[in-house]
C-alpha cells in the first residue's frame, strides 16, 4: 500500500524531482547529469529518467485510493462507516458498563486497526416492568435509536458530539456499532472522584449542547455514564438506544437555559420530510412527529428566555 509519508520520503527533501529539466541538462534520479552529446548512452540514461517520472506520476494518481493507515491523516466519517460496516472482527470482548453491555470490537481491513462498540439490543413491549419499580407502556430499547440519534445530529450541526454510528450484523444479529473514542472518564467518574473542569466555559457550552439534544430525542434512561470525556475535555454523548419515546413533550425543559447560535438555527430549521428520509430505517412516523413536536417546545422555549433575557444571555 502507497502511503504519503513514504511517497514523500522517496522523493527526498532537496526540491526537485526525478527528470526535472534544468537548462539543458537532464537530472537523473541519482543526481547524475547527462548531457545531449553522450550519443547512446544519453538515450539509455533519458529512457531510465522518463520511466522513474512515469513511476511517480501513477504513484502519485493512485495514492488518493490507497486505504490510509491508522497513523496518517484522520479518516472521514464516510471512510470510518465503511470500515465499520466492513472491516474483520479479529477480537471481541462484552462490556460490563451499562444495562445492555454492549461488546467492544477490534476491526482490521489490514490497513487500519481500530475497536469499535457494538449494540445489538431491539426490545419492544406494550408495558415493561422497570428495575426502579415503575412500569413503562411502550417500552422501546433499541441499538436503532443510535442510529437515528446519529443522523438526527448529523442534521443539527452535532455530528462532532457523537460517535459515527451504522448498522451491521455480526454473528447472525443486526446491530449499531460504533467508533471508539479516545475517553479518559464518563461523567459519573468525574462527579464521583470530585474532578474540577479545567475550563468551565468550554465544559458549559459543551454541556447545553448535550442538554439541548437530549430534550430533542427524549432519552428515558439518560445516565452520566454515557457522557464521556477525552484527554483535551471534549465531550461526547453515546448510547441512545432508550431514547426517541413517543412522548411529544420536553422531559425536562429547566434543563434548556442557553444553546449554541447555529445549532439553534439548525434546529429551527428542521423539517419533518427531511428527518423521515435521513432516519427511514430506524424511525418510524409517530417517532418522528414526537422529535418534531419537541423541536417546536425547543424553539419556543428559546424564544421565551430571549424575550425575557436578551438575545446575548441565551445564545452564544
Amino acid at each position: 500500500m502507497l502511503h504519503q509519508g513514504s511517497v514523500k520520503k522517496n522523493l527526498g527533501s532537496g526540491g526537485w524531482f526525478p527528470g526535472q529539466v534544468l537548462g539543458c541538462c537532464l537530472h537523473t534520479r541519482v543526481g547524475r547529469t547527462v548531457r545531449p552529446n553522450s550519443g547512446d548512452t544519453y538515450m539509455r540514461e533519458l529512457r531510465k529518467a522518463l520511466a522513474a517520472l512515469l513511476l511517480i506520476v501513477v504513484a502519485s494518481l493512485l495514492l488518493p485510493f490507497a486505504a490510509p493507515a491508522a497513523d496518517d491523516t484522520p479518516l472521514t466519517k464516510e471512510q470510518i462507516k465503511q470500515f465499520l460496516q466492513t472491516a474483520e472482527v479479529i477480537k471481541s470482548k462484552q462490556t460490563g458498563k451499562g444495562v445492555t453491555h454492549p461488546w467492544r470490537l477490534t476491526l482490521s481491513n489490514g490497513a487500519i486497526t481500530h475497536d469499535a462498540s457494538f449494540q445489538a439490543i431491539d426490545v419492544h413491549k406494550a408495558q415493561m416492568k422497570l428495575e426502579s419499580g415503575r412500569s413503562e407502556i411502550d417500552f422501546n430499547d433499541s441499538y436503532r435509536f443510535n442510529i437515528a440519534a446519529y443522523e438526527l445530529a448529523e442534521l443539527v450541526g452535532l455530528g462532532d458530539m457523537l460517535p459515527v454510528y451504522v448498522e451491521r450484523k455480526w454473528q447472525g444479529k443486526s446491530g449499531s456499532i460504533s467508533w471508539w473514542l479516545p475517553v479518559k472518564m464518563d461523567e459519573a467518574e468525574r462527579l464521583e472522584k470530585k474532578i474540577e473542569v479545567p475550563d468551565s466555559d468550554k465544559w458549559n457550552k459543551q454541556m447545553y449542547r448535550v442538554r439541548v439534544f437530549d430534550e430533542l430525542v427524549y432519552d428515558a434512561d439518560p445516565n452520566l455514564t454515557n457522557v464521556l470525556i477525552g484527554e483535551d475535555w471534549t465531550v461526547w454523548r453515546v448510547d441512545f438506544s432508550r431514547a426517541f419515546h413517543k412522548n411529544k413533550e420536553l422531559r425536562a425543559p429547566k434543563n434548556l437555559v442557553k444553546c449554541d447560535r447555529v445549532l439553534f438555527e439548525k434546529i429551527q430549521a428542521l423539517n419533518a420530510a427531511e428527518l423521515t428520509e435521513k432516519t427511514k430505517r430506524y424511525l418510524n412516523k409517530d417517532e418522528v412527529n414526537a422529535v418534531m413536536a419537541r423541536r417546536d417546545k425547543i424553539v419556543a422555549t428559546f424564544q421565551t428566555l430571549i424575550a425575557q433575557k436578551g438575545e446575548k444571555e441565551v445564545l452564544y
